[in-house]
């Protein structure tokens, strides 16, 4: 029978930063707001953008490209966003609050971008390092 992996990488040890596999796939550690921005918003939709005008370059239709990008590029949001509501004491499945139409997402969007996350540790892991 099919059985999900049980391994993950845990989040990286206090003082170090967590790798791009690490932010990006894992669900595990705690992201600060300047990481939000620099890796879950600002990143992700350039990545967004250079993909859209590639497959544009390639010939696919702007929909079905479109579509692509957003598959492409939703699960590291997930994950950047669910560290961040780590960093906040939160359980991950608030990040399913943004499926709320208008409402969710601007209280997503206040919560992970412009509240500060727990101070010191908590049951998420130890504080994000600041990043110069």
């Amino acid at each position: 029978m099919f059985a999900l992996p049980t391994h993950h990488s845990p989040p990286p040890p206090l003082g170090e930063v967590m790798t791009p596999a690490q932010l990006y796939l894992g669900l595990h550690g705690r992201v600060n707001r300047r990481g939000f921005w620099l890796h879950g918003v600002l990143a992700l939709l350039v990545i967004g953008m250079v993909v859209m005008a590639l497959l544009e370059i390639a010939g696919i239709h702007p929909d079905r490209a479109e579509r692509l990008v957003n598959l492409l590029i939703a699960w590291p949001a997930v994950a950047v966003s669910a560290k961040r509501w780590h960093d906040r004491d939160k359980s991950a499945w608030w990040v399913l609050i943004a499926l709320i139409p208008l409402i969710g997402q601007i209280w997503a969007l206040v919560d992970n971008g412009f509240l500060r996350g727990t101070r010191g540790p908590n049951r998420f892991g130890p504080e994000p390092p600041a990043q110069p």
